[in-house]
């Protein structure tokens, strides 16, 4: 990871970082459309369904490579997947508690915790550069987002979103440390995950919410809307990270998916009609910025 090297034209944004870039767009367009299909169910029965979609579309696949013999270290999947449920129950949670702008400038904050955390858990330099870059996408994020005086007075929504931050970087970590080398496949990982995000949800459905709350929506709205967070932001968007994190290093995936505030404010701007500040300018100036020159650039020694 120490040196970078800039690539011949016709090999630069490899597939990896493309990829990485692809689920940015998506997630940024996913608040909207989540916060819409909240309005037909509760938080917590939203994350079961999606998540037991995503490991059932999964499962085929799963059940064919477990029959190939290729997922011999499949048990790896499981811590990784008890923190992919802590962190989406933070973000859950600590969005109903903090303002939209503080959420992101928080939960930003994940690209310099995974750089941390890429040292302290698997042991790696990163680059000077990149850790560079990292604290300008971040710097980004907060013009981006500041434009309503956001200020963090940390309440508990502030503390969660921190947390899931903290998480998200050793998200990333952890699932390089414990796949690289492994007998498991990247659907595998990817469904087993899922499957422990269901399975803590649907026990806190059961044990928390009342049962005139467990039925299903009906409305055509909530299910488009969801097959579309499960097809692109769920299915799409951890089968890429998983994959990614397993070719390059967890700051490089943490700072090309966390160029997610910038696609989301585009959205905004394009659906809603919203126009950008001179600071949100800058902001999106400098998040495009870390974004581009880290696709361009590749670790030494990276295939």
């Amino acid at each position: 990871m120490q040196g970078t090297q800039t690539l011949p034209l016709a090999q630069r944004l490899p597939i990896t970082e493309g990829l990485l870039l692809l689920v940015a767009i998506f997630w940024g367009t996913s608040y909207g459309l989540t916060k819409s299909a909240l309005l037909y169910t509760s938080a917590l029965m939203f994350i079961t369904l999606r998540f037991s979609i995503t490991a059932l579309v999964l499962l085929p696949l799963v059940v064919r490579d477990f029959k190939a013999g290729l997922n011999k270290d499949w048990v790896v999947a499981l811590p990784t997947g008890a923190i992919l449920s802590a962190i989406f129950l933070c973000e859950v949670f600590g969005v109903a508690h903090t303002t939209a702008s503080n959420a992101a400038f928080l939960i930003s904050l994940c690209v310099l915790f995974t750089a941390l955390a890429e040292v302290l858990v698997n042991r790696q330099k990163v680059a000077w550069s990149l850790v560079l870059l990292c604290v300008a996408s971040v710097v980004g994020v907060l013009l981006l987002t500041g434009s309503d005086g956001a200020r963090v007075d940390f309440t508990l929504g502030d503390y969660l979103i921190l947390l899931a931050a903290l998480l998200r970087a050793l998200m990333v970590t952890t699932t390089k440390r414990f796949s690289l080398g492994r007998a498991v496949t990247t659907t595998t990982l990817t469904a087993i995950q899922s499957a422990v995000v269901a399975g803590v949800a649907a026990i806190l459905v059961l044990s928390t919410l009342p049962q005139s709350q467990w039925h299903l929506p009906t409305e055509s709205t909530f299910w488009v809307t969801l097959l579309y967070l499960v097809a692109f932001c769920t299915l799409f968007a951890f089968y890429v990270q998983n994959y990614a994190v397993r070719r390059t290093s967890p700051t490089r995936v943490a700072l090309l998916m966390g160029s997610e505030p910038l696609f989301g404010a585009l959205f905004a701007m394009l659906w809603l009609q919203e126009t950008f500040t001179f600071a949100q300018s800058l902001g999106a100036g400098l998040i495009l910025f870390s974004v581009m020159l880290t696709s361009l650039r590749r670790e030494s020694g990276q295939h």
